[in-house]
This record gives structure tokens, C-alpha cells and sequence, in this order.
């Protein structure tokens, strides 16, 4: 159609020839861009996302990599770098994090780095998870030994003494790979949980081809390699100085991502960090189990000072804030629900004393019972995710000084004379208002009652008050001397 219009408006040869120019120019220029797409598109190297892990394994690192991960796939990255620096953390973060490594089509180089880092506990298992391993110099990797299992690391085995042995000595004999043996499990719970372990990372060692007895060692009596020694052992592929010495080294390696083998391009890619944002901060920061109880504990109380004084809003907006809170982050912990549910138990308790003071008895099975909820609160072999104890105690004093204050309070309030209510008025002196037999009116507190008593009463007379029935009072003559008179003043 456009060239018919074109033709329609020109006559000539060189105006013919003029518009095929132009149409094949266009064509021309509508190939190379669609070219210049395709090709853009079906090239998979245009970044490399770097991503650190730095501290303790966690809800917080574990949802800031899993995202981490996502993004890389989404924006289509040639692969990720993750920068490694932690003591270890939790098993179930860990567990999320190496699901999301095995899982992502984007191949993914674990770095120990800068120098002096490790990559101790969880660390060594997403190294061995990761599709290349490197580490850079002056960094360690290992000690992946379950810290809960009989409180710390496991004992080396004891052997009898030879002939040039003291009498008592024990040694731990070696193994044939040069590593210390290792006692025997102390009971059926250390024994599968450390066999779990082994055979969750050798299963790793095996999918990246990696020294898999080292790995087991690792588990089972704490062992730890410098980068040096991690490499001549085949526990990890390369030491690099720097991300962008890492990049060269790993350009034109295979790995196999999913079912299929991938050849890494490495060289000149741009890097694209990022960085922890505020939703990984503050689930860091909300995520500590203390802060975590103390929201709980604040958002209880808030609820309850509500329930107690309808209208305050105040108590109730911020006790809910914080009970969500605090709930949001317990669930993000691997708690235990028998712990929750005494701490909450507790905390009730101790606030139902402060309302009604029952002699100690609730404040201080509410104390016992937060004390032991929070000792079961959270279920963990990392020791950077459980319960201060001396938080612990601070609120369990707290509590009981705050019961055995209010119970005191009780006390004096019991033994002090009455100053309101109808039993106030008996013992009071009052003034006649009108009488007439064994009846009339009396004032009182300010008001006038209905009186029954002693006849020859008059007007202005003074009677004690003797009793209280609904609105009569029983009164009775005054018998006490009148007071002295006040000296005359000069």
C-alpha cells in the first residue's frame, strides 16, 4: 500500500527508484533492531547479582537471599556471587537457603571473603550447596558440629595406653585421612541428630563432587581448613583475591544447573550489588528472641489494662501494635508452642495479680511459668538465637518484687482504719436534727438521715453513730467528756 501510494504521487524513473531506496532502508533498519533484540534477549550474561551473607544465619538472611535469588532469575543475571562471612544460625534458615540455591537456574559461586572471614557451621553447608566454591586467603571454612548436641563439641575418642604412655594417659588415636576420631554419640537423640547432619552434607558433597569424607569430619569433630588447605583437599574449587579475580578464574568453567550443563562467561560482567533493605533490617532487628518476648509480653499487658479500663485506648492500640508484632517474629523463629503458650500464661498471671492481689500465689506462678516458657521458647542449636537468661531473670524479679509489693500494699490497706463506705460512719459523732421518741433525723457525712434510738433526745444533741442498716443508723447517747476549751488568746 505504501509503495502504491508513493507511486501514486511521483512519476518518473528516479522517483521509483528514490522510494525502493527508502522502503529497503526501513527494512533494513527494522532487521537489525529486531536482531539486536533477539540477541540481547538470548544472552544470559549481563550482570552478576552479589549478595552477602554476613552474621548469623537467620529469618532475616534467609528471606533477603531467597529474594536475592528471585531477582537474579527474574532480571535474567549470568550468575550470583554470594559473599560469605558468618559463625553459622539457624538449621531451618539454612535449610531455606540451600532449597533456594539447589533450586535456582542461575548458577551461583559461594566466596568466602573479604580476608579473615568464614564460613563456619551453616556456612560450610551452603559452601558445599553452592554450584563453584571459593574462598579468599586468610579465611577458614568448617566447625559444622550441631552446637545443642551434648552442649558442645563433640569429646575425641580415648584409647588405651601403650607401652611408652604414662598410666591415665589418653590419646586420641587418627584416622587413615590424618583427622582425630571421634567418641560415640551419648544417647539415641546426639546420635540421630548427628547423622542427620552427615548425611545431609555429604548428600551436597556429592551433587558438586566435592571432598565429602572431609565434610562428614567437619560434622563430627568440629574440623576446620584455611583456604589453602580447603583447596589442596578438593573442599573447594578456587582462592581468589577479589570478586573481580573470582569472575576470571571461573570464566569458561562448566557446572550443571538443574539437568543441564552451563558454560560460565564470566569476564567484564557488571556487578550489581545489592544490599539488605529495611524489610530485612528490621526482621533482623524484630527476629531476636528477646526483643520478640518483650513485645509479647508488652502487648498481653496493653490488652489487658484496655480490658480493664475500657476507653483508654491507649494500652489497647499499642498493646495490639506490639502483640502483632511480636507474633510476626515467633513465627519467623522455630518456636515452640508449649513455651508460647506458658509465657503467655505467665504474663497473664502476673497481671491478674496486679488486679487481684490473691497473697502471691498468681504472681508468683506466673513468674515460675514465664521462667520456664521462655527457657522452651524457641527450639535452636544456635546460641545467638535463644532467650537471654539474664533477661530471663530480670522479669522474672521484676514480676515477684512487683507481686510481693502489691501484696504488701494489700496487707497495709487491710490493717488501716476504714475511710469510705457505710462502715466509715460507725463511731462518728453527729448532731441531732429533729427527734421524736425513739426516732428522728440526723446529720451526717453532710447529709440528713433517717435515725433510730435512745429516747429524750432533743435538737442539737450529740449521739454516736452505732450501726448502719441500709438508710437508718442506730445511734446511741454520747458519753465521752466533752473537749477542753481552747486557752484564751492574749
Amino acid at each position: 500500500m505504501v509503495i502504491l501510494r508513493l507511486q501514486s504521487r511521483t512519476t518518473g524513473p528516479r522517483s521509483t527508484l528514490r522510494t525502493v531506496c527508502v522502503i529497503a532502508l526501513l527494512w533494513a533498519l527494522a532487521i537489525v533492531n529486531a536482531w539486536g533484540e533477539t540477541a540481547r534477549d538470548a544472552s544470559p550474561q549481563r550482570s552478576a547479582v552479589v549478595l552477602s551473607l554476613d552474621g548469623i544465619v537467620g529469618p532475616a538472611t534467609a528471606d533477603y537471599l531467597i529474594r536475592g535469588l528471585a531477582a537474579a532469575r527474574e532480571q535474567n543475571a549470568a550468575l550470583v556471587v554470594l559473599r560469605i562471612d558468618t559463625p553459622g544460625g539457624l538449621d531451618t534458615s539454612m535449610r531455606d537457603i540451600i532449597r533456594a540455591i539447589l533450586a535456582s537456574p542461575v548458577p551461583v559461586i559461594s566466596y568466602v571473603s573479604p580476608n579473615g572471614s568464614r564460613a563456619a557451621s551453616a556456612g560450610t553447608y551452603i559452601l558445599y550447596a553452592s554450584h563453584i566454591a571459593a574462598m579468599a586467603p586468610a579465611t577458614n571454612l568448617g566447625a559444622a558440629t550441631p552446637i545443642s548436641i551434648g552442649g558442645g563439641f563433640p569429646r575425641p575418642a580415648d584409647k588405651e595406653p601403650g607401652p611408652t604412655d604414662k598410666p591415665g594417659d589418653k590419646q586420641a588415636p587418627e584416622r587413615a585421612d590424618g583427622n582425630p576420631r571421634t567418641a560415640a554419640p551419648k544417647d539415641a537423640s546426639e546420635a540421630k541428630a548427628i547423622n542427620d547432619a552427615v548425611a545431609y552434607i555429604r548428600s551436597l558433597a556429592a551433587l558438586r563432587g566435592r571432598n565429602a569424607d572431609w565434610a562428614e569430619q567437619a560434622v563430627r569433630s568440629a574440623a576446620s581448613l584455611s583456604a589453602g588447605e580447603a583447596r589442596a583437599q578438593k573442599v573447594i574449587d578456587l582462592i581468589a583475591d577479589d570478586i573481580p579475580d573470582l569472575l576470571d578464574q571461573v570464566d569458561g568453567r562448566t557446572v550443571r544447573v538443574g539437568n543441564s550443563e552451563t558454560v560460565l562467561h564470566s569476564k567484564g560482567l557488571r556487578l550489581d550489588h545489592r544490599e539488605p533493605d529495611w524489610r530485612t533490617r528490621a526482621l533482623s532487628v524484630i527476629t531476636n528472641p528477646n526483643l520478640a518476648l518483650l513485645l509479647l509480653m508488652v502487648g498481653v499487658y496493653g490488652l489487658i489494662f484496655e480490658f480493664m479500663s475500657p476507653g483508654s485506648l491507649y494500652p489497647g492500640v499499642i498493646g495490639s501494635i506490639c502483640l502483632l508484632v511480636g507474633l510476626y517474629a515467633l513465627s519467623a523463629l522455630p518456636l515452640t508452642y508449649a513455651g508460647l503458650a506458658l509465657a503467655l500464661l505467665g504474663a497473664v498471671l502476673m497481671v491478674a495479680e496486679i488486679f487481684t492481689p490473691s497473697v502471691g500465689i498468681l504472681g508468683i506462678g506466673g513468674a515460675i511459668s514465664f521462667v520456664l516458657g521462655s527457657l522452651l521458647l524457641i527450639d535452636t542449636d544456635s546460641p545467638a538465637f535463644e532467650v537471654s537468661l539474664p533477661f530471663i531473670a530480670g522479669v522474672a524479679i521484676v514480676s515477684l518484687g512487683m507481686t510481693f509489693l502489691i501484696g504488701r500494699l494489700a496487707l497495709r490497706s487491710r490493717r488501716a482504719p476504714i475511710v469510705s463506705g457505710a462502715e466509715a460512719l460507725i463511731g462518728q459523732r453527729i448532731r441531732v436534727l429533729s427527734w421524736q421518741g425513739e426516732q428522728g433525723h440526723v446529720s451526717a457525712a453532710g447529709e440528713r438521715w433517717r435515725a433510730v434510738g435512745p429516747t429524750g433526745l432533743a435538737p442539737g444533741d450529740t449521739v454516736v453513730i452505732a450501726a448502719v442498716q441500709g438508710v437508718t443508723l442506730h445511734v446511741r447517747a454520747d458519753t465521752s467528756p466533752p473537749a477542753p476549751a481552747a486557752p484564751p488568746r492574749r
